[in-house]
């Protein structure tokens, strides 16, 4: 049986920080490969301006290439409505029946797994592969109060990645910044050819 790892995320953009967590998962499990699920519509930023899909989804092609474990899957993406977890692995796990999956995040997303949209069917469709982040501390006998069968779907990874986010990286770009070893070189080239983030040119 295969182990596939899952990251999803909006991906806006996709930086060093992401490909580091899915290469150190997929080391620390044994993993086979690793999905790389872009957001098409998440419900947490349904308040913020999201780049269009097209282009989240570029960069994270440009960002796995060349590395034999990554993948690109469309599944959340092309969805229509809000992009919940729990519905993203329910199609996954139509799609890759025969695998064991391990969705990977971050210990701050783990720690807010109760508020989640239907935590339990997250838990019972893939493991969770946990990664440390640095200032977060995951409260692990809060969570198995709460969902007493985690124990048994959790791995903890603890990672040397860098404290990096996608909105630094949009404020650099907006404020003429290097992002230079933030994001791939390719990503850093289509940001600057597409001008994603870049503050509109003032009229004349």
């Amino acid at each position: 049986m295969q182990r596939i790892g899952i990251i999803g995320g909006t991906f806006d953009p996709i930086h060093t920080g992401h490909l580091i967590i899915a290469q150190e998962a997929a080391w620390r499990i044994g993993l086979d490969k690793v999905l790389f699920v872009p957001a098409g519509n998440p419900p947490h930023k349904r308040n913020q301006q999201v780049t269009e899909a097209y282009h989240r989804l570029e960069m994270v092609r440009l960002a796995i290439e060349g590395n034999p474990l990554f993948e690109l899957s469309l599944v959340d993406a092309e969805r229509l409505g809000y992009s919940y977890t729990a519905d993203m692995l329910q199609e996954l796990r139509l799609e890759i029946s025969d695998s064991e999956l391990y969705f990977i995040i971050g210990a701050d997303a783990a720690s807010e797994l109760v508020n989640w949209y239907k935590p339990e069917k997250v838990l019972a469709l893939a493991n969770l592969a946990v990664v440390s982040r640095p200032g977060y501390s995951l409260n692990l006998d809060d969570l198995k109060e709460r969902f007493p069968e985690i124990e048994s779907r959790m791995v903890l990874i603890d990672s040397a990645m860098i404290q990096l986010a996608a909105n630094q990286i949009r404020q650099y770009v907006q404020q003429g910044e290097p992002i230079r070893y933030l994001v791939p070189p390719s990503v850093e080239a289509y940001i600057y050819k597409e001008r994603l983030y870049s503050p509109p040119e003032s009229s004349k």
